[in-house]
């Protein structure tokens, strides 16, 4: 009996973003012996919890921050009325690389993708009225991570909040910075230096607090694939590890406070197999490389944000969909906490409408949906178990890839992970333009007539307003007592005492944030990157 043909079908071959093809169908022989153990135990494929989302939701976070401490305090407060379950805060790119806002390189960018923090009095405009020992707030800041995090734990001082009583994390991942987005100050070593200080700090006075986010989600806003993400991402958690114990800390002394962030992306599949497959990479790596013993070191724990890339200003509506799949597959692959981008964002920083319907998507999911009813409820399917394996086995490779090399720093300082990235984007590019990989709206199913929507607009008075309040900071603040806290800070930096008692110091004496990121300039220089 002749077998019948093979049907016709849209393409030759079916590949996900890592290039991992998809077959037809896959079967039990695809997988061999699948992780299937439970939820909060080793190696926490399933997820870092035994109940998961049955227990409590993920946090909903939806990243905020534009114009002013008081116009970003009002959308704060309206986001928490709104149902939001965690504040995640965007600075504008002054604050994000150490320069006060009257600085004469940074006029122009005053408050425009962000907030714009340059002393302790912005501090206590932006978190008026919201009592930090009742929210988890997420701070995206890297190069001046130090001083953000000394600014926050001062304000909440001043509302009577002790430091053991904050809960929260600064993403202070400096590594991705070289590797792909660019908002570095410091030359790596000493950025790692004070990265290790933040940790030997908060293990002892913020226990409660995530030291870092270690970022992945640039990585693949730059191009790379799901797969280089996660290699990436782990080989700089391996950095991150390697020099704390380094500089004398015990791995399980600050590895229960590592957290990880993830770029939600459009391959369903692939996506929910890229958080489980980073989750018992994590455990392994943290239990037989570096010999931790509690389990809450060898849990790897994730914030989302979905995918900036993949938003359109053609027919921007459609970002809703985009959003509503990435956040899912997020859930199903066991996010702890999640930002969902609003649609308008490829045209400019979100209105509060867009934000709203944002928020809604991430509640429709969690209240509506079913799937936070059980935890992992995709494992045990033959493509995600056979997607989770390859992406593990091809991760790994860039990792030992990486060792060979000398390990992440010197992988970056060859640029070795930035060519990676390159030639993904670069493929990704020539496929969208030869229409193998369609975006709706973009190469295909285009309208003549797009639809206008609302944008936010930032109003030019609102850098003069900042400016002016800066320069009465100065004015009347203690002149001595804020130069000799700079002066301390200096010391500190040149003798290798933990730099973060007198980064405390000195926000607290009113000095400003580009003058303790350029006492630290003065000491630790700035980083050139290299052509390569």
């Amino acid at each position: 009996m002749s077998s019948q043909p093979k049907a016709k079908e849209r393409k030759e071959t079916f590949a996900t973003s890592s290039g991992i093809e998809m077959k037809n169908h896959f079967t039990s022989q695809d997988v061999g012996a699948a992780d299937l153990s439970e939820p909060g135990k080793f190696p926490f494929t399933r997820g870092v919890y035994g109940s998961m989302y049955r227990g409590r939701m993920w946090t909903m976070r939806q990243y905020a921050g534009f114009a002013t401490a008081e116009e970003s305090n009002r959308r704060y407060k309206y986001l928490l009325e709104q149902g939001t379950t965690g504040l995640s805060v965007a600075f504008d790119l002054p604050t994000q690389i150490g320069y006060d806002s009257d600085h004469q390189l940074v006029a122009g960018e005053v408050g425009r993708v962000g907030v714009p923090i340059d002393s302790l009095a912005d501090m206590e405009v932006l978190f008026d009225g919201i009592p930090l020992d009742k929210v988890s707030t997420s701070m995206t800041i890297n190069a001046t991570a130090s001083i953000l995090l000394a600014l926050y734990i001062a304000v909440a001082k001043k509302q009577g909040v002790s430091p053991d009583k904050l809960n929260g994390t600064i993403q202070n991942d400096i590594l991705k910075e070289y590797i792909a987005r660019g908002t570095y100050i410091y030359p790596p070593r000493p950025s790692l230096r004070i990265i290790t200080d933040i940790f030997a700090f908060c293990a002892k006075e913020v226990p409660n607090w995530n030291t870092i986010s270690i970022s992945g989600y640039h990585i693949r806003e730059a191009g790379s694939t799901a797969a280089q993400e996660v290699a990436f991402t782990l080989a700089d958690g391996i950095a991150y590890v390697q020099a704390a114990i380094e500089a004398g800390l015990a791995v399980d002394y600050f590895a229960p406070r590592l957290a990880f962030f993830f770029n939600g992306h459009n391959n369903f599949l692939e996506e929910v197999a890229k958080y489980r497959a980073a989750r018992r990479m994590w455990a392994k790596i943290m239990k037989d490389r570096f010999g931790a013993l509690d389990p809450k070191s060898q849990m790897l724990r994730f914030h989302t944000q979905t995918a900036g890339s993949t938003l359109t200003a053609q027919q921007p509506e459609v970002n809703i969909v985009r959003t509503t799949i990435q956040a899912l597959a997020a859930v199903l692959g066991g996010t702890q906490s999640l930002h969902t981008n609003s649609m308008d964002e490829a045209l400019g920083l979100p209105t509060a409408d867009a934000a709203r319907i944002a928020l809604r998507t991430q509640q429709v999911i969690a209240y509506e949906s079913g799937v936070a009813d059980t935890a992992d409820p995709l494992a045990g399917s033959y493509a995600v178990e056979y997607l989770t394996d390859e992406i593990e086995r091809r991760a790994f490779e860039y990792i030992a890839k990486i060792d060979d090399l000398g390990g992440m720093l010197s992988a970056i300082e060859a640029g070795y992970v930035q060519r990676e990235i390159e030639r993904a984007a670069y493929d990704f590019q020539k496929a969208v333009e030869a229409q193998e990989e369609i975006v709706v709206g973009v190469n295909r199913f285009q309208i003549k007539e797009e639809t206008s929507i609302p944008t936010l607009k930032i109003d030019p008075a609102f850098e003069q307003a900042q400016v002016e309040r800066l320069r009465k900071v100065r004015a009347e603040r203690n002149s001595a007592a804020a130069k000799a806290a700079l002066a301390n800070v200096e010391t500190a930096a040149r003798s290798g005492e933990n730099l973060m008692p007198t980064i405390i110091a000195a926000v607290e004496a009113y000095a400003t944030l580009g003058e303790i990121a350029d006492t630290m300039r003065a000491v630790f220089g700035e980083y050139t990157e290299a052509a390569y």
